[in-house]
C-alpha cells in the first residue's frame, strides 16, 4: 500500500474562478437575473454547481432547474481560456509523482468538467479524478475520497487531503485523513479555522516540504 495526496481542484490546484463566473453570468443574463461580481462568485464556490446556482438566484426562483442545466452545459463546453494553475502547482505534482506518491483530485465540480480540466492542465500528473457524477455524495461526505484512496491502493491513514474550503476541512475529518489547507485559494484562514482547520501552507513549495517531512523524514 502506498502514500497519496488527495487534492481539491478549484482554488487549490487551479484558479477557475474567472471562467466559472463568465459561464454563470452568461446563464444569469440569458434568464434575466443580475450578474455576479468576482467576490460574490468566490464566496459561492465550493459546494458544487447546484449550490453555486442556488446561491446565485433569488430564493425560490421558479426556473432553477433550467438555469442549473444551462450553466452546467455552458461550463462543460468552456474552453477554460481564463483558467490557469496556481504558480508552483505543476512542479509540486511532478515532484510527488517522482517520489512515488499517488495524486488524486476529489472535487464537487461536475465530473465531466473536472475530468476535462485536469486533462487540459495536468495531463499525466493525476492518477484519479473524482467529481460530481451522481455516483457518490459530494463533499464533505467522505465516500468519494475513500473510493479515491482505494483506487490508488492507499490506506486512509497514509492519505493527505489538501484543499482550500470548508468542505475540504470537513471531508478530511470525515474520511479519517490528515488535512492541510492552502491559503492561496478562495477562503481565508479565519474561515477555515472556524470549521476546525489546524494546518496551513502558503505555497506549493511549503506543501511539498510538509510531504517530505511527513513521509521521508526530511
Amino acid at each position: 500500500m502506498g502514500k497519496a495526496v488527495l487534492f481539491d481542484l478549484d482554488g487549490t490546484l487551479i484558479d477557475t474562478l474567472p471562467d466559472i463566473r463568465l459561464s454563470l453570468n452568461e446563464t444569469l443574463s440569458g434568464f434575466g437575473y443580475p450578474l455576479l461580481s468576482a467576490e460574490e462568485t468566490r464566496a459561492f464556490i465550493g459546494d458544487g454547481a447546484k449550490k453555486l446556482v442556488e446561491r446565485a438566484l433569488p430564493a425560490g426562483a421558479p426556473d432553477f432547474g433550467a438555469v442549473y442545466a444551462d450553466f452546467r452545459a455552458r461550463y462543460a463546453a468552456s474552453a477554460n481560456a481564463l483558467t490557469h494553475p496556481f504558480a508552483g502547482i505543476e512542479t509540486l505534482l511532478r515532484t510527488l509523482k517522482e517520489m512515488g506518491i499517488g495524486r488524486a483530485v476529489v472535487t464537487n465540480k461536475p465530473a465531466e468538467a473536472a475530468q476535462r480540466t485536469v486533462e487540459q492542465f495536468f495531463g499525466g500528473l493525476i492518477d484519479f479524478v473524482g467529481g460530481d457524477s451522481g455516483e457518490f455524495p459530494i463533499k464533505p461526505d467522505a465516500a468519494l475520497s475513500l473510493h479515491a484512496a482505494k483506487k490508488m491502493g492507499a490506506k486512509t491513514e497514509d492519505c493527505l487531503f489538501v484543499g482550500d474550503g470548508e468542505a475540504d476541512v470537513l471531508t478530511a475529518r470525515n474520511a479519517g485523513m490528515g488535512g492541510v489547507f492552502v491559503l492561496w485559494g478562495y477562503r481565508s484562514k479565519a474561515q477555515l479555522e472556524a470549521v476546525g482547520a489546524e494546518r496551513f501552507v502558503s505555497s506549493p513549495r511549503e506543501l511539498l516540504a510538509f510531504c517530505n517531512r511527513l513521509w521521508q523524514g526530511k
